[in-house]
């Protein structure tokens, strides 16, 4: 017969797991030994198991309670997660989100997906351009909320990625051996452009500019006809391109950045539960990669 599990029994579970004893869950959770001692009881009376050995003031998890700790995990995080979706309020209306050019593909349709699925009736509106025109148009107001690629991380809350970039080029290409060497840079607004010629400029590389326009399709097919090299962010190169070999002797890039971006004020409540999604989707990006 099928049983229901208590939440409540599973927080306990998880306290006590976390701070190794009873008196200290029982500090955390705002309740007296005896009800988390009874608390762990009733969970292991439900269980017909044991999830604690108790070695005098000593506590540790049984094998049995150490293969329910992932799962009480799970079953916590569902639970908030499915309490906050039904007690938000929902929203309507539109939202725009400022997006740089090379992020798009790689980490957007996942997190749009989630947020379509939950917010049919916002209108997700994505503008695309480089960053530093992105930051403009969300200080005029033109935009909601906008991701950014820049050489400074953001503060609390606003960085979603660290990261460092590298130079690719065709696999098996010729190009980054070429004098002067072949680079595509994009617009003078790209993020990736002063840092790049700055680092070629500092070991007296000479370089040619094979691509001089915004266009991220424009830049990777240069790359991929193996007409150049280009600096890219590392945790987002695409499949049909290869990190340039180390031996070639092109400079270190410098560590570069995600961050997320909302207006002074904050933002609207709108934008707000957008950018909730953007950091739940990119910190699953990074929890997968680790």
């Amino acid at each position: 017969m099928t049983r229901d599990i208590d939440i409540s029994l599973i927080r306990t579970f998880l306290a006590v797991a976390e701070s190794g004893g009873m008196t200290p869950a029982a500090l955390a959770l705002n309740l007296t030994q005896g009800a988390v001692s009874q608390k762990i009881q009733r969970l292991e009376s439900l269980f017909e198991t044991t999830l604690f050995e108790r070695h005098h003031r000593t506590i540790r998890l049984t094998a049995d309670g150490e293969r329910f700790m992932s799962r009480a995990y799970r079953l916590i995080s569902l639970n908030d997660e499915t309490w906050q979706f039904m007690t938000r309020p929902e929203f309507s209306g539109e939202i725009k989100l400022g997006v740089p050019l090379d992020i798009i593909r790689p980490m957007l349709p996942n997190i749009m997906r989630r947020f379509n699925r939950e917010h049919p009736k916002i209108q997700l509106t994505l503008v695309c351009d480089m960053t530093e025109k992105l930051l403009g148009a969300l200080k005029a107001g033109e935009i909601d909320l906008t991701l950014t690629t820049e050489s400074v991380p953001g503060k609390e809350g606003t960085l979603l990625l660290s990261d460092t970039l590298v130079w690719i080029g065709a696999p098996n290409g010729e190009a980054c051996r070429q004098k002067p060497l072949p680079v595509s840079l994009g617009s003078e607004f790209c993020a990736f452009r002063a840092p790049t010629l700055k680092a070629l400029d500092k070991v007296g590389i000479d370089w040619l500019a094979v691509c001089n326009v915004g266009n991220l399709e424009s830049i990777l097919a240069t790359v991929e006809a193996d007409m150049a090299v280009a600096p890219y962010l590392s945790s987002l190169i695409p499949a049909n391109l290869s990190v340039v070999a180390a031996d070639v002797g092109l400079p270190a890039l410098p560590a570069h950045f995600i961050n997320l971006r909302l207006p002074d004020s904050g933002g609207t409540l709108i934008a707000q539960e957008l950018a909730q999604y953007i950091r739940q989707g990119f910190a699953s990006v990074s929890s997968a990669a680790a």
